[in-house]
């Protein structure tokens, strides 16, 4: 059987890459600045845990610390006796008949005070201090801006320190030891419970945050600009084809948490800016905008014939 040469096998075209969808409307939230102080919020439920599966903080280290402290109180009485009541000096016969008892007491008076032998953790001050570092940055990330160029400069500013320190303690070897030895005096601590209820209140307030955010949002159509706010959802409309947009990112460590920036979309019909503040994701979102505002949708229709 001869094959039809009519028929002959043609090469599957290569698949046509699929266009990104569409998307019908995009959302867009303004948040306050406390969502930036998650990773606080993740320390402390991280040093919770580790107190909590340690056993919280050791008895056995309060009980060396009371003794210790009383030890210090003790001291302190002793030697701010009043100096004139001393006793005269003894006479040689005297001083004679007194050596054996000196003697014999001497032990008792020159012994060391009675000392417990525990094992000192401090899990619980490494738990304090890594929650205070961290809460410390993240309370300078909320409260000052880092533009780029603010950020360089600051970046050079603590090389420059750095450098300097470094400089210091080389040519003082004695000094980085007494310094760190000063900083480990410092001996912060905290139990699990004061971990898990910062924890509680940051969550609670979290939930409040998202709560009201549902009460005002902003919409993006391809057609109007809608703005959802109150109890009631009141709405505001304006129109969308002449919308311009404008992205800043004011805080490089803002945008590098939650990608967030500030939005500042100008509407044809509106006189002034309407301007929201961190916005989570930004660069998704802007991207989103423009290929749903920059879209020409056509339909072609073929003549039947």
């Amino acid at each position: 059987m001869s094959q039809d040469p009519s028929v002959s096998a043609t090469p599957s075209p290569p698949p046509v890459a699929s266009a990104p969808e569409m998307p019908d409307h995009v959302y867009l939230v303004s948040y306050p600045k406390i969502v930036f102080l998650y990773p606080t919020v993740l320390t402390a439920l991280f040093c919770s845990i580790v107190m909590w599966a340690k056993g919280d903080i050791p008895t056995n280290e309060i009980v060396a610390q009371q003794k210790q402290s009383a030890q210090v109180v003790m001291k302190a009485a002793v030697q701010s006796a009043d100096p004139f009541s001393a006793d005269p000096a003894p006479a040689d016969g005297d001083a004679k008949e007194s050596a054996p008892a000196t003697e014999a007491s001497s032990p008792s008076a020159t012994a060391a005070p009675e000392t417990v032998s525990v094992k000192i953790h401090s899990y619980h001050n490494v738990c304090a201090r890594i929650f205070l570092i961290v809460f410390a940055l993240n309370m300078v990330v909320i409260s000052f801006d880092f533009p780029r160029t603010t950020s360089l400069t600051w970046f050079f500013a603590i090389t420059a320190i750095v450098i300097g320190l470094w400089f210091l303690f080389s040519q003082n070897p004695g000094l980085a030891p007494k310094l760190v030895q000063g900083l480990l005096t410092i001996k912060p601590w905290a139990n699990a419970s004061f971990y898990m209820i910062y924890t509680m209140i940051m969550l609670f307030l979290y939930m409040w945050v998202m709560i009201s955010r549902r009460f005002d949002y902003w919409e993006v159509k391809g057609n109007e600009l809608l703005h959802h706010h109150g109890f009631l959802s009141n709405l505001e409309r304006f129109s969308a084809p002449n919308l311009r947009i404008d992205k800043e990112i004011n805080d490089l460590f803002e945008y590098m948490l939650l990608r967030s920036g500030r939005l500042i979309i100008h509407a044809s019909n509106e006189r002034r800016a309407i301007v929201l503040e961190n916005v989570l994701f930004i660069n998704g979102k802007e991207d989103r905008i423009t290929r749903m505002l920059g879209a020409l949708q056509v339909r072609v229709r073929t003549d039947k014939e």
